[in-house]
């Protein structure tokens, strides 16, 4: 297993750990485990969320929310948005953070791909496999590095099996369809048994979905009010062709061209399981094709006769090795040692048509050494290290980045004290990270120490805890060596490559409420950066398209979340309950006026379920205020309110190991945009979108 693992992980929903607000129907079992109610946990301690807020989505939650893309999942969270580049690439934005300010993990490594890179690359994450979907804060993320400001999001999977099935041969399976897009997924599982110590793992999955449907027009009003300005003065100069196609784009409406996904993926692993530890590999392919919704304006001349770009697609493959193993130690200082490692070929191409744009290959590898305490008197804890290596080349006229090699080692500890009611919490970090640019002869080295310390105190039911940290963060390579024309993000992209390393100084306080029928959570946060490095519009145009720089400044960032549920009435084995989450997040660039972009506005969303043996209903509505606090040349964003419903029904009762679930989002077809989003103007969320879904467990 790894730094992060499931002690009593039924196929479950958690907004936050500790929270009782979890029903019935959350609590689903299969052949693999008991009824008991999930924790979140990190092997090393009894609960990882001693001081650190955890979220986690699984089981029926999961299966309703699966979409192509991780960020799309997770956007319901307390804290949490997605960058929404397109339905074929999403990345989770925690507290406002987004790319390397975000750890990104399968089963506790990194995911070894260049979602981080860049907004228009699709996170390799098969989300209708994947067993667990946990979101991670507090000092105990600097086990994967001091760069996570934000948090982590940790994928888990069983492609290496974790326990021996009880019966001849286990199968998890999940089907779905969207009406929104068309969209017809189905992913399964098989686990079997070869001895009592052995076992193979197979699964695999497919997705195909059209353009999305959205609600109304695509473009956004101050958007589409340019593009019929435009319209008028093509109409003034006789231009009537150009005035036709520019009034055309202005009123389009229904689906967004150009949307549409088409993913499959495979996978085998193999693990030995028995009382002094465990070892596994598993191999898997990651295969996707999705379009790029065109930016209006944004399609700049090449080659001899000046044509404007046809639409963009990539094509993306992911070949990937994973190693896990676990040796236990007994009853000396240190229980066990982990061993994590994964192995990745990665390429996609970007197309132009049916022309070659851009070809990106990274070949990557990551692994980590953990050596876990025994508990002593309320003192536990882990210490390891950790390796990265990654080999990236971009092939190609509009290759905005250089072939760059990135090299990352780094030490870290966590130690975790409880003394009656008092928790306490310490980590230490060092890191260094060399990045080389050859081609430009550009070589860069860093070293980075982050430190945090939490304490927590109980009072009955409540408690009350701070955490500070400091940390730093070496700038990645697109930060240092972009400079070019990207076709995919339709802009022209500028580093700088003498940004220095961001650091930063992390506060939080926190409430948390747990009885048996009522949780809250509420967290309030502040980060003070120096040379926060963030990338923004400049107003200029190169090779007729916008021009983003990366800037380095001192920035200020801070914001609150919350989260509460209450059962309200029971009526005989049906649960009535309500709940809310609600979020905020305000970042300023320091010494002026200007802010950051693409900052989630304030979110509040509130929820009514009856949670039964058999059948679960809920209904929500989801407001997110306008954005208008916005960087320059940022436009604002409209605010919006989203009715969705939810229906899911176990024939089988409380065995609960078939579920089927029929939802209906937006219901009332409104348009929604993530202000977090670069395509925001001009990529909408998705319109009335019913949906089906089968899942079972067997």
């Amino acid at each position: 297993m790894t730094a992060l693992s499931v002690a009593l992980s039924a196929p479950a929903y958690a907004q936050q750990t500790g929270s009782t607000g979890t029903s019935a129907a959350a609590q689903q079992t299969d052949d693999f485990h008991g009824t008991e109610e999930i924790v979140v946990t990190a092997p090393y301690v009894e609960r990882l969320d001693i001081l650190s807020g955890t979220s986690a989505v699984s089981g029926d939650l999961l299966a309703e929310k699966t979409r192509a893309q991780l960020g799309d999942i997770l956007s319901s969270l307390p804290g949490v948005s997605a960058t929404s580049f397109s339905p074929g690439a999403s990345r989770p934005v925690l507290r406002g953070y987004q790319g390397n300010r975000v750890a990104v993990l399968t089963d506790g490594i990194g995911n070894i791909d260049a979602s981080n890179t860049s907004a228009d690359h699709a996170v390799t994450i098969d989300t209708l496999t994947v067993e667990r979907i946990e979101v991670l804060r507090g000092p105990a993320v600097l086990l994967f590095g001091g760069q996570a400001v934000g948090g982590a999001v940790n994928a888990l999977d069983k492609r290496i099996p974790r326990a021996v099935p009880k019966e001849a041969v286990h199968v998890d399976a999940l089907a779905g369809f969207g009406s929104a897009a068309r969209d017809w997924s189905g992913g399964a599982s098989v686990d079997v048994p070869l001895t009592d110590r052995v076992v193979v793992h197979l699964d695999g999955s497919y997705r195909n979905s059209d353009d999305l449907r959205t609600g109304g027009y695509i473009l956004a009003p101050s958007l589409r009010a340019e593009v019929l300005d435009l319209a008028a003065e093509e109409v003034s100069e006789g231009h009537l062709d150009e005035a036709a196609e520019a009034l055309e784009l202005a009123d389009q409406r229904g689906r967004i061209p150009n949307s549409a996904v088409k993913s499959w993926t495979a996978a085998g692993g193999i693990a030995f399981i028995d009382d002094g530890g465990n070892v596994g590999l598993s191999y898997s392919i990651y295969d996707t094709n999705y379009g790029i919704p065109a930016r209006p304006g944004s399609g700049h001349a090449h080659g001899d006769g000046g044509e404007e770009e046809a639409p963009v697609t990539i094509g993306m493959r992911q070949y990937r090795f994973d190693f896990r193993g676990e040796l236990d130690f007994g009853d000396g200082l240190f229980e066990k040692l982990r061993l994590r490692a994964g192995y990745a070929n990665y390429s996609h191409t970007e197309f132009e048509g049916d022309e070659i744009g851009t070809i990106f290959n990274s070949k990557g590898i990551e692994a980590r050494a953990e050596f876990i305490q025994n508990d002593r008197g309320g003192w536990r804890g882990a210490s390891g290290v950790q390796y990265q290596s990654r080999n990236l080349d971009a092939i190609g006229a509009e290759a905005f980045v250089p072939p760059n090699k990135s090299r990352q080692f780094g030490l870290f500890t966590l130690q975790e004290f409880t003394a009656g009611n008092l928790d306490a919490e310490v980590a230490l970090r060092f890191d260094t990270a060399e990045l080389r640019a050859d081609t430009l002869g550009i070589s860069r080295s860093f070293n980075n120490v982050s430190g945090a310390f939490g304490v927590g105190y109980h009072i009955g039911d409540l408690k009350i805890g701070a955490n500070l940290s400091r940390t730093g963060r070496a700038p990645a390579v697109e930060e240092l060596f972009s400079n070019g024309p990207h076709i995919a993000t339709q802009a022209f992209e500028v580093g700088d490559p003498l940004l220095k390393s961001e650091r930063a100084w992390n506060g939080e306080l926190y409430a948390r409420y747990d009885t048996a029928d009522t949780a809250f959570n509420l967290t309030l946060y502040s980060n003070r950066f120096d040379n926060f490095i963030y990338e923004a519009e400049t107003g200029t145009v190169e090779d007729d398209l916008p021009v983003f720089q990366y800037f380095q400044n001192d920035a200020k960032v801070w914001g609150v979340e919350f989260q509460g549920s209450q059962n309200v009435a029971r009526f005989g084995d049906v649960d009535l309950k309500i709940d809310a989450v609600a979020d905020y997040t305000r970042a300023k660039i320091s010494g002026g006026a200007a802010n950051v972009p693409r900052i989630p506005p304030l979110r509040v969303l509130g929820g009514v379920e009856l949670n039964g043996t058999r059948l679960d209903l809920r209904g929500e509505v989801e407001w997110s205020d306008a954005q208008t606090k916005t960087a320059p040349f940022e436009t604002a964003t409209d605010g919006f309110t989203l009715v969705n419903a939810t229906a899911t029904w176990r024939p089988f009762g409380s065995d609960r190991n078939v579920a089927l679930i029929a939802s209906a989002n937006n219901i009332f077809d409104v348009v929604a945009r993530r202000s977090a989003s670069f395509t925001k103007d001009f990529v909408p969320l998705s319109g009335r979108d019913f949906r089906l879904s089968a899942r079972i467990s067997f």
